[in-house]
């Protein structure tokens, strides 16, 4: 039977480590699938990079091997106060360190092998009818059974799915930047300063990934980066050593600016939403690459499980979804939510740290409440 070219199973908006991660999963399992992504590879993004150890076995499963890109093994953590007072910890799993330019090229690599088709445009439209989809972008129409929602934090989709989050205004900038320089391979630090926190940690070639957030209200009172850096991120002693001691790579520090910590659905209009356009934890929790990986997973599993007829309705796929994102994610949204309020009041911040350096155990039960377990891969 001849194949429709502009008709797959599954289509996926987004081509990032979530909408990646599952049009390799798919693939595996000769689902025909197409990845919509307005971006070019490999590309430098916005992230934290750091990702905890539970995905590995899923990784493995996907067969793509971390450490032969280059990725840092990180086993230590330390929290910094704006006023300086630290506190470290060792990771209950560990987890490694890598630019999105490596991970996103690999998993893109590795879905075309696997046979899953990647395109470069941008979908401006989404239309339900008759339990299919016609996907509308800049050049074509596209049809499918499935489609994938991981176009990331925010896009204008959103505003013509009339998703209740982007109605509202986000106050929060992120800027990073990699940079040569001493820091210890096996460490991730999150250095609060007032207003914002900035997480540090190794990738691979040695470099070291700097990605600060902070509220723009405060950001847009200086002339520029620069400024806000000398007067407002380096009142932390140790993100000034870190930064004065380093030799920036990128020319100029890359920003993204409305990101939103607000609820959002997993399913919109019967597009499974997935990684950050499904729910983002704050980046003072360090683990929404993790996050991405796993809802990944456990979306393209159940849409496996829908063609294979073991689940029987769109319907039953959709709550499916929607059930096991939330067992999974709530909880740790929930924590990441109530970790930033916290230290978005520095005084009580400094309360904090004075207690957990009293009861080490504290700062590795949070820890653990902002991570899952080991992921099992059948």
């Amino acid at each position: 039977m001849k194949i429709n070219p502009a008709h797959f199973n599954v289509i996926i908006i987004g081509g990032g480590l979530a909408g990646l991660s599952s049009a390799i999963h798919l693939s595996k399992e000769n689902i025909r699938v197409l990845v919509i992504e307005k971006n070019v590879y490999p590309k430098h993004k916005v992230c934290g990079e750091y990702i905890s150890n539970e995905v590995l076995p899923y990784l493995h499963y996907l067969e793509i091997d971390v450490f032969k890109l280059g990725a840092q093994k990180i086993n230590k953590f330390e929290l910094s106060t704006p006023k300086n007072k630290l506190i470290k910890a060792p990771l209950p799993l560990g987890g490694f360190g890598i630019s999105r330019y490596t991970l996103d090229n690999a998993l893109v690599k590795k879905a075309m092998q696997n046979g899953a088709e990647i395109i470069q445009d941008s979908v401006i439209d989404i239309q339900f009818l008759n339990d299919a989809f016609s996907v509308q972008t800049k050049n074509k129409t596209f049809h499918a059974k499935i489609v994938i929602g991981a176009y990331g934090k925010r896009s204008s989709l959103d505003v013509k799915l009339d998703r209740n989050f982007i109605k509202q205004k986000s106050p929060f900038l992120a800027v990073k930047m990699h940079a040569k320089g001493d820091f210890p391979k096996d460490l991730v630090a999150l250095h609060n300063f007032k207003g914002g926190y900035c997480g540090v940690s190794k990738v691979e070639n040695d470099i070291i990934n700097l990605c600060y957030i902070t509220n723009f209200e405060a950001f847009k009172k200086f002339k520029d980066i620069d400024e806000f850096q000398e007067k407002v991120v380096f009142q932390n002693n140790y993100l000034k050593t870190i930064f004065k001691n380093s030799q920036p790579v990128f020319e100029t520090p890359l920003t993204i600016s409305q990101i939103s910590f607000s609820t959002k659905s997993p399913v919109k209009n019967h597009i499974i939403m997935c990684g950050d356009t499904a729910g983002m934890i704050h980046p003072l929790c360090g683990n929404g690459m993790s996050m991405a990986i796993r809802g990944a997973q456990i979306a393209s599993q159940l849409i496996i499980n829908f063609f294979q007829g073991k689940i029987e309705s769109r319907f039953a796929l959709e709550k499916a979804y929607q059930k096991s994102w939330n067992q999974e994610f709530r909880n740790r949204l929930r924590v990441g939510h109530f970790a930033a309020n916290i230290f978005s009041k520095n005084q009580l911040s400094e309360i904090l740290i004075t207690i957990a350096k009293q009861i080490p155990r504290l700062l590795t039960k949070i820890i653990k409440r902002t991570h899952g377990k080991t992921m099992v891969v059948k």
